[in-house]
């Protein structure tokens, strides 16, 4: 009996770091989520995880990858798969774009290095925010791979045009110009919270840090969080307690329009993605402008609520615009068979937020790095499962909308 039981008995090796422990346990981005939940004080998390008013919005753009099911072929050989795709002319292993997030280094001390580095070694793209807290320069010194700048449009065009020359110094290749922040959605969870950037420290921020010590001391060792990229700026640097909501009211400009993307071109030498589109008909406008990209976004379900899922415009906004502009998918993604589905339906590629988030709150840039994995390893394995060798066997008759199109 003794000799049966060797020969089944398999012992995990202890993990004494927490980090080490998130990546053994962690097999979907929800439990990187569930992690981060535990690891990080509540209004963080919620800062990372809310959306606006009723999250109505941030529900649905996860719920609507559900109803879209698979119609898999069979007998395909699939032996040798190429999950690769050209995005802005360049080619990348996976459809896969990091989109920007503001004040990352709430979520771990390195923020938007830890993630810069995690994209360049995947080979994917990732974006800057104007909000960063980490500045360009930092960010291009420790990422040698594709970097995009994310743009807020502010009040100060003075401002606006010099982040613009800093990033092509940098060697960033594209800018993500943001436009569905005319004003900022109304995020309750912050509100009951009372959160601002960076945290105030009152009775309540202590007794939760108290229980969150990990988190609370790598907060404490770690240098004063600014908002890196327009440090000088008046109300900028985050030396002290801002209400983002009335930051982004009083310093970004909502008298944006489709004429400013003249002055974009001449500030600019370099892709433009225009993100936050949400109709067929600003994406017709977009094409028509000659950008060269939009995602289409709600923000993550951030800003309107009741905005529609990016998910379900993919397929009428490529019938609408053609090979004119090229498509990206922002919102919902939770697994690489989510990417898939965009790509079928017409997207050139996906883009992520959360999911990368939860891995950083929860283990930092190895946490950002097994996202990826992960991900990385869900596109190719619904690929053989669903008979496709390439990108260019992943079209729409893959997928079909369950209970009937949008």
């Amino acid at each position: 009996m003794l000799k049966t039981l060797r020969s089944v008995l398999r012992f995990r090796p202890i993990q004494l770091q927490p980090a080490d422990r998130a990546l053994t346990r962690a097999a979907c981005v929800e439990d990187f989520r569930r992690i981060a939940r535990r690891r990080l004080p509540r209004g963080v998390f919620d800062y990372i995880d809310g959306g606006a008013e009723d999250e109505v919005s941030l529900r649905r753009n996860v719920m609507a990858f559900r109803r879209l099911e698979f119609r898999p072929r069979v007998l395909c050989n699939v032996g040798a798969i190429d999950t690769s795709a050209t995005l802005l002319g360049q080619r990348q292993p996976l459809p896969l774009v990091l989109a920007p997030t503001g004040y990352t280094r709430v979520a771990s001390p390195a923020g938007e290095l830890d993630v810069a580095r995690a994209a360049a070694k995947a080979q994917l793209p990732y974006s800057l925010s104007t909000m960063a807290t980490r500045s360009i320069e930092e960010v291009a010194a420790v990422s040698g791979g594709r970097k995009w700048f994310q743009v807020y449009v502010w009040r100060d065009r003075g401002l606006l045009k010099d982040l613009l020359a800093r990033a092509a110094a940098a060697g960033y290749e594209a800018i993500v110009l943001t436009v569905d922040t005319a004003v900022l959605g109304r995020r309750e969870r912050d509100v009951r919270r009372g959160f601002t950037l960076p945290p105030k420290v009152g009775i309540g921020t202590m007794l939760d840090g108290a229980v969150h010590p990990g988190w609370t001391w790598d907060f404490v060792r770690s240098e004063p969080i600014m908002f890196a990229n327009v440090t000088g700026a008046p109300g900028a640097d985050g030396t002290e307690a801002v209400n983002i909501a009335q930051y982004v009211t009083d310093q970004f400009d909502p008298g944006l329009s489709w004429r400013d993307l003249d002055w974009f071109r001449d500030a600019w030498n370099g892709p433009i993605v225009l993100k936050g589109i949400q109709t067929v008909a600003d994406a017709r406008l977009a094409a028509d402008a000659g950008v060269e990209a939009i995602a289409l976004s709600n923000h993550g379900g951030r800003q309107l609520d009741g905005s529609p899922a990016p998910i379900e415009l993919v397929a009428p906004v490529a019938d609408a615009v053609g090979d004119r502009t090229e498509i990206i998918c922002d919102g919902g993604i939770r697994r690489g068979s989510d990417i898939v589905k965009a790509v079928a339906l017409g997207a050139r590629a996906a883009m992520i937020g959360r999911a990368y988030l939860y891995g950083l709150g929860a283990a930092g840039q190895p946490g950002v790095e097994r996202v990826l994995e992960m991900l990385a390893a869900d596109v190719r394995r619904t690929m053989a499962l669903t008979g496709c060798r390439s990108m260019a066997d992943v079209t729409p008759d893959l997928v079909r909308w369950r209970g009937g199109t949008p």
